[in-house]
């Protein structure tokens, strides 16, 4: 049968590394896990015994499409209790993971062919759901003297319909402040360009927190997730906020892509919320592992990057290394036994001469791993 134009999207190359490493581990060898965003700890215990009580309970069926009206409550709540922000309740469309929640602005922000501009580097489905959205993704090069994230004149003469930013970001790590962000959103304004803002790595910050596009202005889309702070990647529980006029846009087209948001998630999600001490705890490792990344690539060589603040990746420029990012991870995966990501995942012009590095794993498994990399590459020359 014919395959459309729409599902021939690029490979999410870090999705590719990790079947490597995979491979290799079942073929006994010991490989260190520095490729992908995932915290190496499990949902909160709050979180797993709030669900082992509802299993017990009853049945979990269908929830309404917007998600259970306890957990929508409890994410406004954590608005106020992060941002100082009074939030209606009634704004917030749980979702099944983030990326249902791209699936859903996207689709309810944009018209075929419509042209939606991302920051490169950037999380490489963005462009992949656009395309098969039949949407044109348009990438914005960043620059590293605006630590690789977009500012309001990277726009101009780009036409477009909607603007996509990240902060944290993903692979940077860095962060926009408020005065950057309401520049960007403010630009984005006045010419009628709908404004996103992927929030997903909100909570983990290493000195300042992060700012919300909901302290700059109501008339944006906020995207968040269960799956970073939160610990909780495979149970794919998100959010999103939207504005008031635009809920029942985005429960038609819930209600017809997902029914609801997985109810076992939801139940566990509304208990992550008050797991406070689990989940800071969590992010007192990240930010040790951080401390250890910004002491050791540099003795590996790998010491062109802008220190983070935020997320758990560290970003680094390797072009006095490789120009070729994506043999370079194979060759760190194969002879030093450690998983990065390519930064053609990031950015297609410029990411065969960069690599990202997680550190959202156990700190002795970072240790190991970068004790691995200063041996490889001193070997290496």
């Amino acid at each position: 049968m014919q395959v459309s134009r729409r599902a021939l999207v690029d490979p999410f190359i870090v999705m590719d590394v990790m079947e490597k490493a995979r491979a290799a581990e079942a073929a006994g060898r010991s490989i260190i896990h520095m490729e992908v965003g995932q915290p190496g700890t499990p949902a909160p215990a709050g979180a797993r015994a709030a669900l082992a009580q509802a299993m017990e309970d009853g049945a979990l069926g269908y929830t309404v499409a917007l998600g259970l009206p306890e957990l929508r409550a409890g994410i406004a709540g954590l608005y106020k209790r992060w941002y100082g922000i009074d939030l209606n309740p009634e704004r917030v469309v749980v979702t099944a993971g983030s990326s249902a929640a791209f699936l859903l602005a996207f689709t309810a922000l944009f018209d075929a062919s419509d042209r939606v501009g991302l920051g490169e580097p950037g999380y490489p489905s963005y462009r992949q759901i656009l395309r098969a959205l039949s949407l044109t993704p348009v990438g914005i090069p960043a620059a590293p003297e605006n630590r690789l994230q977009p500012v309001a004149a990277d726009l101009d003469g780009i036409e477009m319909a909607g603007m996509i930013v990240a902060s944290p970001g993903n692979p940077s790590g860095t962060m926009l402040s408020h005065e950057a962000l309401a520049s960007l959103i403010g630009y984005c304004d006045q010419r009628g360009i709908s404004f996103v803002s992927d929030e997903i790595y909100h909570g983990l910050h290493y000195g300042d927190r992060a700012v919300s596009a909901l302290e700059v202005s109501d008339n944006v889309y906020v995207i968040n997730s269960f799956s970073k702070y939160f610990s909780m990647t495979g149970w794919r529980i998100g959010w999103m906020v939207v504005p008031e006029d635009h809920v029942r846009v985005v429960e038609r087209l819930a209600q017809n892509m997902f029914i609801c948001p997985p109810h076992a998630s939801q139940i566990a999600a509304l208990a992550a919320l008050d797991c406070i001490d689990e989940l800071e705890a969590n992010r007192a490792v990240y930010a040790e592992n951080r401390r250890l990344m910004l002491e050791h690539l540099p003795r590996a060589g790998f010491d062109r990057i802008a220190p983070p603040d935020g997320a758990f990746y560290i970003y680094a420029d390797v072009s006095h290394l490789t120009d070729n990012s994506l043999a370079f991870a194979a060759e760190l995966l194969e002879h030093a036994g450690v998983a990065v990501t390519p930064g053609l995942d990031f950015d297609p012009v410029r990411g065969a001469q960069t690599l990202r590095f997680s550190y959202a794993r156990a700190t002795a498994d970072i240790a190991e791993g970068l004790r691995r990399l200063e041996e490889y590459m001193a070997r290496r020359g």
